[in-house]
């Protein structure tokens, strides 16, 4: 069965955003976009809400391309069968993009039954919120930049329930100092 997974930058505080919504400070150096593209290698379809949605139309258009390792990401995302769940949208861009015909438990239903390969990511906070509520995310993938905010978007905002986790995998990051932890929940 495919795994669903979460996967997101955070500061050691616990947000994905900043107060303002900002997450530059989180922009990843070399090394951690490499690290990160592929980790979208092993995506099979990714889930977004509008916002993110909308903040990664920007890959869809070739110009904003510069070097190599854009050109790379570029060619790894596109191409990702992306899923956009929206209350205000009507009709969705991109390569490879459709609106969520369902809520988020009977899509990822419907994904899991499909055959294929590749994980199904869950992209952005909100909707991880409610993925986690739904108890759908097997496994959480945090890469935590050394910067504390002070508040935000957090990363785990699971409504007080207890969830239990498997540490599966550990990296640091020596030219940011960013490190990743990757866990599985413990069922």
């Amino acid at each position: 069965m495919r795994k669903v997974t979460y996967s997101l930058g955070l500061s050691l505080d616990g947000y994905v955003m900043d107060q303002g919504g900002g997450i530059d400070w989180a922009a990843p150096d070399e090394e951690v976009f490499r690290f990160c593209i592929e980790e979208v290698r092993g995506v099979g379809t990714h889930l977004m809400g509008r916002r993110l949605y909308e903040t990664m139309l920007y890959w869809e258009d070739p110009a904003v391309v510069n070097d190599d390792a854009e050109r790379e990401w570029v060619g790894v995302w596109c191409p990702l069968p992306k899923v956009v769940f929206s209350r205000t949208l009507t009709e969705v861009r991109g390569t490879a993009t459709r609106l969520a015909r369902g809520g988020l438990a009977e899509e990822i239903a419907r994904l899991r039954a499909e055959p294929g390969e590749g994980d199904i990511a869950i992209g952005g906070a909100e909707l991880a919120v409610q993925a986690a509520d739904l108890d759908l995310i097997d496994e959480y993938r945090a890469r935590v930049y050394p910067v504390l905010l002070g508040g935000g978007t957090p990363f785990f905002a699971h409504a007080g329930r207890h969830v239990d986790l498997d540490l599966v995998e550990t990296r640091t990051f020596a030219s940011s100092r960013v490190v990743y932890l990757g866990y599985r929940v413990v069922r």
